[in-house]
């Protein structure tokens, strides 16, 4: 089993990222469940507009999706700006629909069999809206979600604390990433033995 992560904090390497951390230890649950994790940082790479799987040249898309085609569990890692998933994270479902009208061999949807999983981090409280955004986008195109497919750290209402400012991962937190990770593989399993039917 294969995970890929991608991360759409709004800052590039190498600044720190709270959405970078919490989808790190979203891959340690995997890691240790046997499932091998790559993590790529969106803003790290040029990621054009559009929902075509290929915008032209220096489009960093296509080498991207390439890893997701590859993968058999996505994470998006989202931070929360104005009580929505960041604008990365939006044009990563803009570019993930591009292969909503592409079938298998069986003429099964493309991304049918593959699991999504959301990890979100913020000071306000909206994680359950952001997290119910993104899951409307994965599934569109074609993700299954496991129960409780979502792990997330808001903080205090009107605060500055980021969730990398820590003294340690709240329990509550760990659990929920923890269940995420397990959720998650058994479906990715189930659907690897048990594809969806065909018509």
């Amino acid at each position: 089993m294969h995970a890929l992560s991608l991360v759409c904090t709004l800052n590039a390497s190498p600044a720190p990222s709270s959405s970078l951390l919490l989808s790190d230890q979203v891959s340690a649950e995997l890691d240790k469940l046997g499932v091998t994790t790559e993590t790529v940082r969106v803003a790290d790479h040029d990621v054009r507009p559009g929902i075509e799987t290929d915008m032209g040249e220096g489009d960093a898309w296509p080498l991207l999706r390439d890893k997701v085609l590859q993968a058999d569990i996505l994470v998006i890692a989202t931070p929360i700006w104005l009580g929505h998933p960041s604008s990365i994270c939006q044009r990563v479902l803009e570019r993930l629909n591009a292969d909503s009208s592409q079938t298998d061999a069986q003429g099964r949807p493309l991304l049918y069999g593959k699991v999504g999983a959301v990890a979100v981090v913020g000071n306000e409280d909206g994680a359950h809206k952001v997290s119910a955004d993104v899951f409307q986008g994965l599934n569109d195109v074609g993700f299954s979600l496991a129960p409780g497919a979502v792990t997330y750290w808001v903080g205090e209402a009107q605060q500055g604390t980021d969730y990398q400012d820590l003294d340690e991962t709240p329990e509550a937190v760990a659990d929920t990433t923890h269940t995420l990770a397990v959720n998650t593989v058994h479906l990715a399993k189930l659907l690897k033995e048990h594809p969806y039917p065909t018509g």
